[in-house]
């Protein structure tokens, strides 16, 4: 429900702060005319908002911490990922934060992290933009009909973005911040203009609050078949967790954030955050329709200036071009964000040294194994001073948001597996027939026929052939696929090229893996690669 209003900010957050106005739950055709009226973004060909983050076009992992406090401390796996931010410096910085807020025309969105009732977030979003508030809109699920004084947030997120934190003053790293106090349910963004700061604060919250619960909270993809059979895929940025979801033969349950209950699995979202750089209609039609039309939000995506045309393939502002847009305008969504357990669970790898095959079958203590390692690969040129192809590992495939000890998180996943009898998989969307540079990406059509056949239980009587260093159980045969294709050491040229890369890889997986050495069960431990 639409309102403006001047009343006491402490119908907002429980602050006590007046804002200089206030627009509450603007729908998408009003929060375009206040973004056109603020100047903040430009209307691209069919629709879509085009807006500029400025120096910040990603997220700003160092700048986000928790604040220490009696509440949460125990539970907390301090370390790189989550940082301790001192509760006076929280105070401090809030106060800054309040008082910036009180001269601001402010927007406010309230919604739900949570598509399963049972389970449903409520969350109060307040930004210092319009087109944030947009972006909020888009990628949670509406409050529908509920006047915000009647509204009762169990978590605030205030977005000052154009409020720069001092480090002296502050407590800050730098004039960027993300603190998070889960004792007063309030979250602080400010210095950046990066929406997905808002997404994954509201999905680290949540991947601390629902384990408390017996929820598995998962960075994860969903989607379901005509026969109510979910899946779900695991990845990082660019393994085609998005990508692959998108399958016009089966709903979309969401794209990147759920959590797994008793009562199935169910989407965080009502969105979709999709990275969009050298989109193809051709391969990602779902997606690539998306970016042409009202109520998008493309974030550093380039633009004529005459025409009003984007271009998806330029580079020049960065490679982490992105998409919001609602979850309900892709045609075959899932409408109640919910499905049954999964039948299979995959983890996507975009492997850059050419040795994992492209889909393997995991045993649970394998799925364990390569849960917690969360690798993929960077490429060369993808980032300053990479020249050849870099090992990546992000616990749980979601190391920055995952707030609890890892083994929290796998333990679950261990339980979930075990109780819905789900096949774990191993997908290899990265190169084939050498390391990156010399051989060529797993074709796409490739990948998608291994799913199929997957889904469909044409893998479940075909043999199977152990890797003899990952240990990774590799299908003989696949319909649509060649045979060599499956075993990678038979796609080089000299394979003792393979060999030697296939060792450097396995030595990698062991070296992160001793930091869980003395928190796995041994069968776990064992299940890793051999060296």
């Amino acid at each position: 429900m639409m309102e403006s209003s001047t009343f006491k900010f402490e119908i907002v957050s429980r602050t006590g702060v007046q804002a200089k106005k206030i627009h509450w739950n603007l729908t998408p055709p009003l929060l375009y005319e206040e973004v056109i009226r603020r100047g903040e973004a430009m209307i691209a060909e069919n629709g879509p908002l085009v807006i500029y983050t400025g120096k910040a076009t990603g997220r700003s992992a160092n700048d986000k911490f928790f604040v220490k406090e009696p509440s949460s401390q125990e539970h907390v796996w301090w370390g790189k990922n989550n940082k301790p931010f001192d509760p006076g410096k929280f105070e401090t910085l809030k106060n800054r934060i309040l008082d910036y807020f009180s001269q601001k025309e402010l927007y406010g969105q309230d919604c739900f992290g949570g598509a399963d009732p049972a389970y449903r977030f409520p969350v109060r979003v307040v930004t210092d933009s319009a087109w944030s508030s947009l972006f909020a809109y888009n990628m949670f699920i509406h409050a529908e009909n509920v006047l915000p004084k009647d509204f009762l947030p169990e978590f605030t997120v205030l977005v000052a973005s154009g409020f720069e934190a001092d480090p002296e003053i502050d407590g800050t790293r730098s004039d960027v911040v993300v603190a998070i106090h889960l004792g007063q349910k309030l979250a602080l963004i400010a210095g950046t203009r990066y929406a997905g700061e808002i997404k994954k604060t509201v999905f680290t919250v949540l991947n601390y609050l629902f384990p408390l619960q017996g929820v598995f909270p998962m960075h994860c993809a969903a989607n379901i078949g005509e026969k109510d059979d979910s899946v779900l895929f695991f990845g990082l940025s660019g393994t085609g967790k998005t990508t692959l979801s998108a399958d016009p033969k089966r709903r979309l349950i969401g794209d990147d954030e759920h959590g797994w209950s008793d009562r199935g699995v169910f989407n965080f979202e009502g969105g979709c955050y999709a990275k969009v750089i050298h989109l193809s209609a051709k391969d990602e039609p779902q997606i690539f329709g998306m970016t042409q039309r009202f109520g998008t939000i493309l974030e550093n995506v380039v633009i004529d200036p005459n025409t009003r045309k984007i271009d998806l393939n330029d580079e020049t502002i960065t490679e982490n071009t992105r998409a919001s847009y609602l979850l309900s305008q892709i045609e075959n969504h899932e409408p109640s964000g919910m499905g049954d357990h999964p039948h299979n669970v995959i983890f996507l790898t975009a492997d850059a040294f050419g040795v994992l095959p492209p889909i393997s079958l995991l045993t649970p203590e394998q799925a364990m194994y390569y849960f917690l390692s969360g690798y993929t690969a960077k490429v060369a040129g993808t980032e300053k001073g990479i020249k050849e192809p870099q090992a990546t590992f992000s616990t749980c495939f979601g190391g920055p948001f995952m707030v609890h000890h890892p083994m929290v998180y796998a333990e679950l996943l261990k339980e979930r597996i075990k109780k819905s009898d789900a096949h774990c998989w191993l997908v290899n969307t990265g190169w084939t027939g050498g390391q990156y540079g010399v051989g060529s990406r797993i074709k796409i059509s490739y990948t998608r026929a291994m799913i199929e056949t997957m889904l469909n239980g044409g893998l479940e009587k075909v043999a199977f052939i152990p890797d003899p260093v990952f240990g990774l159980l590799i299908p003989a045969e696949c319909p649509g696929v060649p045979a060599s294709v499956l075993q990678p050491r038979n796609t080089w040229p000299n394979v003792s090229e393979y060999d030697e890369q296939a060792r450097k890889l396995a030595a990698m997986f062991v070296q992160n893996f001793v930091q869980f050495a003395d928190a796995v069960p041994k069968e776990v431990l064992e299940a890793g690669p051999k060296i």
